[in-house]
Formats: C-alpha cells, sequence, structure tokens
C-alpha cells in the first residue's frame, strides 16, 4: 500500500496535490510519503513483536537526511555499508548503539570512524577484514562486537545482480567455514563476538530461500554455542520485495516474513535483527517528469520524458518495471497509446520501457514513475552534466524539498583547473 492516490482525477502525494509539487519545484523530481515511510517500518517492527528485536533499515535504498529521521523517530535502526551512510545516521540524530556496519570492503579508516562514534556491531564479511578491525580496536583500547556474515550457498531466485547469498557470490564466508573463522575470532582480543549475519539478496518475492538460509542459520547456532561461543544475536539481512507491477501477485507481506523467522529461529532465545529497505522506501516514493516530445518513429512512437536514466537508473541497469502513469486521469473513454518511453540522454540505453500500453499523454503533461522511492535518487548521477533532481516529501497537505536541484553555475563550480590551464 502506498499513498500516492488519484483524487478528483488528480494524482495526489497524500493530501498534496502533485501537480502543484511540480509547479513548486519543476521537473523531474522524487518526492516521498511519511505516512507510507512509517505505515511500512511499523509492519516490519509489529511482525517481529514475539522477539527481542530492531529493524534496522537499510539506508543504501533511500539515504536522505528526511528519510533517515522520519524512520529513526518511529524507533528504526540503521544499516549503513560506508562511512558516509554512517555519517548521515548520525546527522539525523541516529544513536551509535542502533546502527549496523555492513558491506564487503570497509576500511580501517571507516572501522575507526565508528569505533570511536559508536556502534551496534560490525558484520564482518571476510578473515581479513576481521584482522584489521581487530587491529584497529585495539590501537582504541576498544573491543568491536561483531556477527560474522556466513554465506548459506542459497538461490534467492531474483535478479542476477541483485543476488547475494550464493557461492559465488562476494559476500560473506562460505557457512562451511564459519567454525573455523569463529574460532579465529575468538582469539582475537579487539574482537567480541555476538551473533550471526546473513543476507541473501535483494527484492526475494517468495520465503522459500528465506527459509532454507535461515534453518541453516539455526543450526550453526546451535553448533557455534557448542564450541563455546556466545551467540545472542541474529542479524538476518533484508530482501523482501515488492509488485512493481500493480498487476503482479503481490509478494510475501512482513506477517508473513515474522512467522517464517519466529518458525525457524525463535526458538533460540536471540535478539533479531533485520534490514529491510526497498519495502520501507519502495512504494513510500515516486518520481515524477514531465512530457517534451511524442515523437513518431517508422514502426513506434517515442514519448521523449525530461527524466533520463540518470535520475532512475533502475531499468537501465535492471531491465527493472516501474508503472507509469499519467498525473491527471484521462477522460472516461479516451483510447489509451502504446510508446517507446525514453529520456534525454545520448544512450541508446535511455529508456524506461518499450511497447508500454498507458493513457495517451502530451506534451507538458506530467507522469510518475511509480515505487521509485527505493534505489532512485541515491543511484542517481549528473551524467551528460544534467543536474541531481529535487527530492521532497509529503506528510498530510505539507511538503517540503529535502534536496535542492543545484544550479549549473553550482555543478560546474565543484570542477577545479590546475594553475597551468588558468
Amino acid at each position: 500500500m502506498d499513498h500516492f492516490l488519484y483524487r478528483d482525477g488528480a494524482l495526489h502525494a497524500e493530501d498534496v496535490p502533485v501537480a502543484e509539487i511540480a509547479a513548486a519545484v519543476g521537473t523531474p523530481f522524487y518526492v516521498y510519503s511519511t505516512a507510507t515511510l512509517t505505515r511500512h517500518f511499523r509492519l516490519f517492527d509489529e511482525a517481529l513483536g514475539f522477539a527481542d528485536h530492531l529493524v534496522c533499515y537499510a539506508m543504501k535504498s533511500a539515504s536522505n537526511l528526511a528519510i533517515i529521521k522520519v524512520l529513526a523517530n518511529a524507533g528504526a535502526g540503521m544499516d549503513v555499508v560506508s562511512g558516509g551512510e554512517y555519517l548521515r545516521a548520525k546527522a539525523a540524530g541516529v544513536p551509535g548503539d542502533r546502527i549496523v556496519f555492513s558491506g564487503v570492503g570497509k576500511t580501517a579508516d571507516e572501522m575507526r570512524l565508528a569505533l570511536e562514534g559508536g556502534i551496534r556491531q560490525f558484520n564482518v564479511e571476510s578473515e581479513p577484514e576481521m584482522v584489521v578491525l581487530d587491529q584497529v580496536a585495539q590501537s582504541l583500547g576498544m573491543t568491536a562486537p561483531i556477527t560474522v556474515r556466513v554465506n548459506p550457498d542459497v538461490d534467492a531466485k531474483t535478479h542476477a545482480k541483485i543476488a547475494t547469498g550464493k557461492s559465488e557470490n562476494k559476500f560473506g564466508i562460505p557457512i562451511s567455514r564459519a567454525r573455523e573463522v569463529y574460532a579465529m575470532a575468538a582469539k582475537m582480543p579487539g574482537l567480541k563476538v555476538i551473533g550471526i549475519d546473513v543476507h541473501i539478496g535483494s527484492q526475494l518475492t517468495e520465503l522459500a530461500p528465506f527459509e532454507a538460509a535461515y534453518q541453516k542459520v539455526a543450526e550453526l547456532t546451535a553448533q557455534l554455542r557448542a564450541d563455546g561461543h556466545e551467540i545472542k544475536r541474529l542479524d538476518l539481512g533484508g530482501g523482501l520485495g515488492i509488485p512493481y507491477a500493480r498487476s503482479n501477485e503481490a509478494p510475501p507481506l512482513p506477517t508473513d516474513y515474522g512467522a517464517l523467522i519466529e518458525r525457524t529461529v525463535g526458538h533460540l532465545g536471540c535478539e533479531i535483527e533485520i534490514e529491510p529497505g526497498r519495502l520501507i522506501s519502495g512504494n513510500a516514493g515516486i518520481m515524477v517528469s514531465k512530457v517534451i516530445y511524442v515523437k513518431s518513429g517508422e514502426d513506434r512512437d517515442f514519448l521523449i520524458l525530461d527524466g533520463a536514466m540518470n535520475d532512475l537508473i533502475r531499468p537501465a541497469m535492471y531491465d527493472a518495471w516501474h508503472d507509469i502513469v499519467p498525473v491527471i486521469e484521462p477522460a472516461p473513454g479516451a483510447e489509451p497509446a502504446k510508446y517507446d518511453i525514453v529520456g534525454p540522454v545520448c544512450e541508446s540505453g535511455d529508456t524506461f520501457a518499450k511497447g508500454r500500453v498507458m493513457p495517451a499523454v502530451g506534451p507538458d503533461d506530467l507522469v510518475a514513475f511509480r515505487s521509485a522511492g527505493a534505489y532512485g535518487a541515491v543511484m542517481s548521477s549528473e551524467y551528460n552534466s544534467r543536474p541531481l533532481i529535487p527530492e521532497v516529501l509529503v506528510d498530510g497537505d505539507q511538503f517540503a524539498v529535502i534536496r535542492p536541484r543545484p544550479t549549473y553555475e553550482e555543478m560546474i563550480a565543484r570542477d577545479t583547473l590546475p594553475k597551468w590551464l588558468e
């Protein structure tokens, strides 16, 4: 469910007409719904009510400070994967004991930053990382709390570029070597083992892969406890998917996911952490763009928008689907049209959809890309010297720009000339 609905033929973001936002900030832009963000977080929080738990929002999906603040105020922890994300979480007021640091390539500087600023745990991904973290922690006279990310070799049945739990993926250590690695960690004075971490991929639309992975985690927990390790926390990752096409069968609900967690690991008495991102932010945001031209080709019509692949790269990168709808509903009985929907960037890959049937639109009409809140603005760029587009947050009948569009002058001024070219 989201809070982007038509009223009197006009698409609204909660109680604000989308066209009103477009008139104020220009197109293209992203707009997020506070009500959707908080609702989706609470669904996860309630689903884990059977155990001590923390829902850590995966900031990589959408990391604007305002979004982080909304979720932190609702009680979320944060899952970060870089020093920059860690500092964003801190800037939004998230205390260190509610921040989990994931990622396969943490640097010594990032480890030091998090240890000095406060951290709930590091999800360690390899023995070399473990060695460096031990050295950094000892140099600071501190002990780093860790889980070890295990790779359970489970097929997540998702896009190859967002699968993370198979043996050929770069993430985690093979679960077959877990006991050896935990024994190594136990001998390092700068580390304190507190649990196990697993994350098998993103945009999963069925529960069976989660069940297979979590059963392996339950078995490993028993083995590690028998070896003398204190396993009191299970970080089960994220990855539950969303329905990008309204015609799709809906993926499992957070309540189903929570029941699966209780069934597979609930008997272990561990604190549970999960790291959802897409299901919290995905349907909480849309991208709004304006039609520049409707161009007739030899065998197709092109809808040319002012939004481009640098603003929303998912279709170009993953062949991802987004429902694209007019901001103003067509008159009853209006004939649909078929378009290749493209942007103005000089790449054939700057294509959002091919042969898409939708209500006919014309120049200056507004269209909205649904379910664009996750991996949209965070993956955008200034390719073709196009400024990053604004982000807007709506709360009821009010809205605010939470990232302004830079001017061309501001964008160009970030470059500097060496003295010999001045």
